[in-house]
């Protein structure tokens, strides 16, 4: 009997800050599940991990790393059997934001500035 995979959709905004959303699927490979996502000219597919919710939280990961941010994900297939939207969202949370970088004159600047003047 051939094992029947789960399938998610993918909701959140891409690197132009455009809403999508799109179905995640995953493979059966020798090492595990690979989780798969099609989204216009890319095709986001993870390494293989044990289990499918690994593989899924490694392609968010992918995802945010590549600029797609507001990311959450709604489980409409289990086991091959369809949820519709019975299952919760779930919400990733962006990663923080990089610091900006202090740039030389600010940085000189701090030594002689009062703290008052500086903040």
């Amino acid at each position: 009997m051939e094992e029947s995979l789960d399938k998610y959709q993918l909701a959140g905004l891409d690197t132009k800050e455009r809403g999508f959303s799109r179905p995640v699927i995953f493979e059966r490979v020798e090492e595990g599940y690979r989780a798969i996502l099609r989204y216009e000219t890319v095709l986001q597919k993870t390494e293989p991990h044990p289990t499918q919710d690994g593989a899924l939280s490694i392609l968010i990961q992918a995802l945010h790393s590549g600029g797609y941010r507001q990311l959450r994900t709604q489980m409409s297939f289990r086991n091959g059997v369809y949820l519709g939207s019975q299952e919760m969202w779930v919400e990733y949370p962006d990663p923080a934001p990089e610091p900006e970088p202090i740039g030389f004159m600010k940085k000189f600047m701090k030594k002689f500035l009062p703290r008052s003047a500086d903040q």
